[in-house]
């Protein structure tokens, strides 16, 4: 039995209705996928008000776990941390100032945990020699990649080995940077609402918890910051403290403006409101220079993705109709 003609236009050898199915039937589903997408949504906020109020309760009490379950879970994390510690300790890699920096920068990744920072530097340990070894054991020892030239072979183990070094480095910068790039975004209609909120008559701290209560849908992260000040204005004994911790927390020179401005206030009594005006107007012609400059390298970066995918889908799009006809028409 021969196999059923084509009778449809064809491209390439391919029926034309038959590849326009295909798609459409792919399109449909991306598009069911989205809708649910945004039916689902979660609150983001959610998640984190809750590790927030935990750790204010851990703050408050001196413990960091109020259940069986989590002191039993504590427990495990802290003997595999001591485990960790112990043994950068005997290999006399472990600085205190390299635990610093590492907590530092996993505060300013929205990491908390100071246990994090013992796992950083354990990974920037082991990591170069699992993913070195196994590269040069897959390479060198069972010849896995026989077609390589040597020095393909040398530049795939050494690149093995520079990203086992920088990759937990990498990880927490990027997480840093997408979590700095969040919070200057959002900084500017924060200041604006804690203006509303100073010529209100709210306090610092109230001020502080409406405004990351109104952000923390649209700024989640910039609302956990808030958030988290807000509750260590509540109890700790220097309110100076709460604004040099949130300095701390986040990489950001226009945060470091704000933070030296509650503390000036604090300490001098000078309206909060005005100076807290001049800070967002600065912010907000600052974001709108930087939001001006992406635009104008726009016509530049879109260069070569127009030449590379959305001229020749036009080409196809335009000419393919005209192609498949003169085609068919050839063949009759």
């Amino acid at each position: 039995m021969e196999p059923t003609a084509i009778t449809g236009p064809t491209l390439m050898g391919v029926d034309v209705i038959w590849a326009a199915s295909i798609l459409a039937a792919l399109g449909t589903l991306a598009v069911i996928a989205a809708v649910y997408g945004a039916v689902t949504v979660r609150d983001p906020m959610a998640r984190r008000v809750k590790s927030l109020n935990e750790r204010r309760e851990q703050l408050k009490a001196g413990i960091t776990a109020s259940t069986t379950k989590k002191r039993a879970k504590l427990v495990r994390k802290n003997e595999t941390t001591d485990r960790m510690r112990k043994f950068l300790g005997s290999l006399k890699v472990l600085q205190e100032d390299q635990i610093k920096a590492a907590q530092k920068s996993l505060a300013q990744a929205g990491i908390r945990s100071k246990d994090a920072a013992i796992a950083v530097i354990f990974g920037r340990l082991v990591a170069p020699i699992v993913l070195g070894g196994t590269a040069v054991l897959l390479i060198y020892g069972i010849d896995y990649f026989p077609d390589w030239s040597p020095i393909k072979k040398a530049g795939a183990a050494m690149a093995m080995l520079i990203l086992g070094y920088k990759g937990p480095d990498l990880f927490v910068t990027n997480k840093k940077n997408k979590r700095t790039d969040a919070i200057r975004k959002g900084l500017p209609d924060a200041l604006d609402l804690l203006v509303i909120c100073a010529e209100a008559g709210l306090t610092v701290d109230a001020a502080f918890h409406r405004v990351a209560r109104e952000l923390g849908k649209a700024y989640p992260e910039l609302g956990e910051e808030f958030a988290l000040t807000a509750i260590e204005l509540g109890f700790l004994t220097e309110r100076r403290q709460a604004f040099e911790n949130l300095t701390y927390r986040v990489d950001l020179e226009a945060v470091k403006g704000v933070t030296t401005t509650m503390i000036q206030t604090e300490k001098y009594g000078t309206p909060l409101a005005s100076a807290l005006r001049v800070l967002s107007a600065e912010f907000r012609n600052e974001r709108m220079m930087r939001a001006e400059e992406k635009a104008a390298r726009l016509p530049a970066i879109m260069t070569v993705p127009l030449i590379l995918f959305i001229l020749p889908v036009l080409f196809i799009v335009i000419l393919g109709p005209a192609a498949c006809s003169i085609k068919d028409a050839l063949v009759k």
